[in-house]
């Protein structure tokens, strides 16, 4: 009997759309280069309000309707070098960047696609802000194919060619700051046919195709260079969105998280069905119910609303008794979405009567809440609280997402945060959001033209793997480890600019990261700069091997986030997988609050840290001179046990002496000592 979460019972199916930056010299519709900045203080900076508008046929898109409900003002930052007038939209679109149009021509005849005749650019309606335009420049380059997986054929969709958003550096309430360096950078968007299989199963697809594309050495490698959208669907449900995947691990546990999700809203359907619930009498009745709280509000939330002027309204939803916070898997109930759902309108305070009284709402506040919505006791109530201009927006999408409850799964785009779970993004974009660019003409493409191209197709990944490990001496699972890797450019540099054993800096780079990641450590705060500059100290003898991981947690450290400034008790740790390679979204472990703000990107300097840890390398006199006095200090051990105590004093010289010297110099040394005064 198989399991109700079982992949085939419940019919999974995984579509992969993967982003992935081009490793161009110039942006995608102008001469700027792609380089990202590293400051803007000396940016141009400009603030505009972008406006929903109808498509060609009179129609509003639902994900610009919904961004624009949150009302954001936007000021954009454009650094010199890597923008100019074209990313202000102050001058029109340059032609489309030559050697982008070539990469993703080479990459349309590696999966066999057809290549389109005549290629248009288009405009995708975005008013979130990452556009200063309103939209995103797209074109389709080749549809069809197919990718080769492991024997099996996976269907290609489609292959298009597209400039990156805006880099957001810091989302404050009502205003949102973006930095114009990474607009227009060129991306190649692959999107495959929907897969069936096991979570893992499913992984190798992504993983594949991620190979692919690095097999080419066209593309960018390093965190937020290429993104994986998933589209995920169980039977009888919608086909939800999820973006920001950004590991191939975090993408398993997000596929068996949103079967749970997915299948849960199922179960709560059935529930709402069976009770026969008009899911249409939702917003028949919504009152202002603030002044029965009033200026004696028990609780401090309330309060806290209500002194900063805002006010309370109360829904009345007929027959939902008990159906908000009923939860068939654990953190799956429509609660939890609801108040995941009003956080894009910068409310917090959002209460259900399934949950009261708590939170310092008293028994008495919820029978007049109850009175006040003349309900009975079948019904339910939702409760918010917030600024007038905010909570009319809230209260409309609450209402909106209870009555697609009976439905099951809503059709919605999702974030992938980084323990592999979901939240609400915006809801999924409908058929008026795209349309012509009138500023480019039309690219024809001919055989001449892709014919050159066919020579540039990269070779398989096997071909790859096996080059590494003759030019580097690796094994294989290393070599594999190292290319599918973030680090794999990097490596190649220390690799080539020191004397130190490729497979030596390989295991670093891969194991010795991931090893800080299972810590807890945000890997992602260490620059190139930070991990050459340590390797480059262990190259000039300033520092021993011993000590790389050592310095690469010490430098993690003093990068991170670690105490909240709101309680002043609990750590920041990083919730949301990825904004931007700079920018991440932390959410502290005691009271919860979250805060988006822009990584520490300032360079340390690589010598003070080695002296701050105390792993500055030591001559061989040193070395053998505090072994004598090791030797010395535990001399009843060593009568006791001889030689066999040689494993006790190289624990404890390796204590003292870790990241200052060489393990196996130290035992060697250690053991010869020891064996003069044994034999003796």
């Amino acid at each position: 009997m198989p399991s109700p979460l079982d992949h085939e019972h419940l019919n999974l199916k995984v579509g992969f759309e993967i982003h992935q930056q081009l490793a161009t010299k110039r942006k995608l519709f102008c001469n700027c280069s792609c380089k990202e900045a590293k400051e803007y203080d000396s940016s141009f900076v400009f603030v505009r309000r972008l406006r929903p508008t109808q498509s060609e046929l009179g129609a509003y898109d639902p994900a610009a309707i919904f961004e624009f409900s949150k009302m954001h003002t936007v000021e954009y930052h454009a650094p010199p070098g890597s923008s100019c007038l074209v990313e202000a939209d102050e001058e029109p679109p340059h032609e489309v960047g030559p050697e982008a149009l070539e990469t993703a021509l080479i990459f349309s005849l590696k999966l066999h696609s057809k290549v389109k005749d005549e290629i248009h650019v288009m405009r995708k309606i975005v008013i979130d802000g990452s556009n200063t335009t309103g939209f995103q420049r797209t074109m389709l380059v080749a549809s069809g194919g197919y990718l080769d997986v492991a024997g099996k054929q996976v269907g290609v969709q489609s292959v298009s060619l597209e400039e990156d958003a805006a880099k957001l550096i810091r989302d404050e309430k009502g205003v949102r700051k973006f930095g114009l360096d990474r607009l227009g950078v060129p991306l190649v968007e692959i999107a495959l046919e929907p897969v069936t299989g096991r979570p893992s199963e499913i992984m190798q697809v992504a993983l594949t195709l991620g190979r692919l594309l690095r097999a080419s050495k066209r593309v960018a490698r390093g965190l937020g260079s290429i993104r994986q959208d998933i589209n995920i669907s169980v039977r009888d449900g919608a086909v939800v969105e999820v973006k920001g995947v950004q590991k191939l691990d975090q993408l398993v546990k997000v596929i068996e998280y949103e079967m749970h999700r997915q299948y849960g809203l199922i179960l709560i359907a059935q529930k709402l069905k069976e009770k026969n619930i008009d899911v249409k009498k939702v917003d028949d009745r919504i009152e202002d119910v603030s002044d029965i709280f009033g200026n004696k509000a028990s609780s401090r939330i309330v309060k806290k609303i209500l002194e900063g002027g805002g006010r309370i309204l109360a829904i009345k939803v007929p027959g939902f008794a008990g159906m908000i916070g009923f939860e068939p898997y654990t953190d799956i109930r429509l609660g939890r979405e609801l108040g995941k759902l009003v956080k894009f309108y910068d409310i917090d305070g959002i209460f259900h009567s399934d949950e009261l009284p708590n939170y310092g709402i008293t028994e008495d506040d919820v029978v007049a809440v109850k009175q006040r919505l003349q309900m009975n006791d079948n019904d339910a109530f939702i409760m918010i609280g917030g600024l007038n201009d905010k909570i009319k927006f809230a209260s409309e999408a609450i209402i909106l997402r209870l009555k697609a409850a009976i439905n099951g799964v809503p059709a919605e785009t999702r974030a992938a945060t980084s323990d592999g779970k979901t939240v609400f993004l915006r809801p999924r974009p409908g058929i008026a959001r795209m349309y012509p660019e009138t500023d480019i003409l039309p690219i024809t493409t001919t055989k001449p033209m892709l014919e050159p191209l066919a020579d540039k197709v990269p070779p398989h990944w096997d071909e790859i793997v096996d080059s590494l490990t003759k030019k580097y001496d690796l094994n294989k699972e290393l070599a594999s480890q190292i290319f599918d890797s973030d680090y794999f450019n990097m490596f190649e540099e220390i690799a080539s600019e020191t004397k130190i054993e490729p497979t030596f800096i390989a295991s670093k780079l891969t194991e010795g990261l991931t090893s800080l990641e299972r810590q807890g450590l945000d890997v992602s705060v260490l620059t190139s700069n930070d991990i050459k500059d340590v390797f480059k100290e262990l190259d000039k003898g300033s520092t021993h091997k011993e000590a790389v991981i050592l310095l690469f947690e010490e430098l993690i450290k003093a990068k991170s986030r670690p105490n909240c400034d709101n309680c002043k008790i609990g750590k920041m740790r990083p919730e949301l997988a990825r904004v931007t390679d700079q920018i991440r979204v932390y959410k502290c472990d005691n009271c919860g609050k979250r805060d988006m703000v822009q990584v520490v990107n300032e360079q340390l300097k690589i010598s003070e840290v080695i002296r701050a840890v105390g792993v500055s390398s030591i001559t061989d006199e040193e070395l053998s001179k505090g072994l004598d006095r090791i030797m010395s200090n535990n001399m009843a051990i060593i009568k006791e046990k001889g030689m066999n105590a040689l494993s006790t004093l190289m624990g404890r010289a390796m204590a003292e002496y870790r990241g200052k010297a060489n393990g196996q110099k130290v035992n060697a040394m250690l053991k010869d000592k020891m064996s003069k005064m044994v034999n003796k």
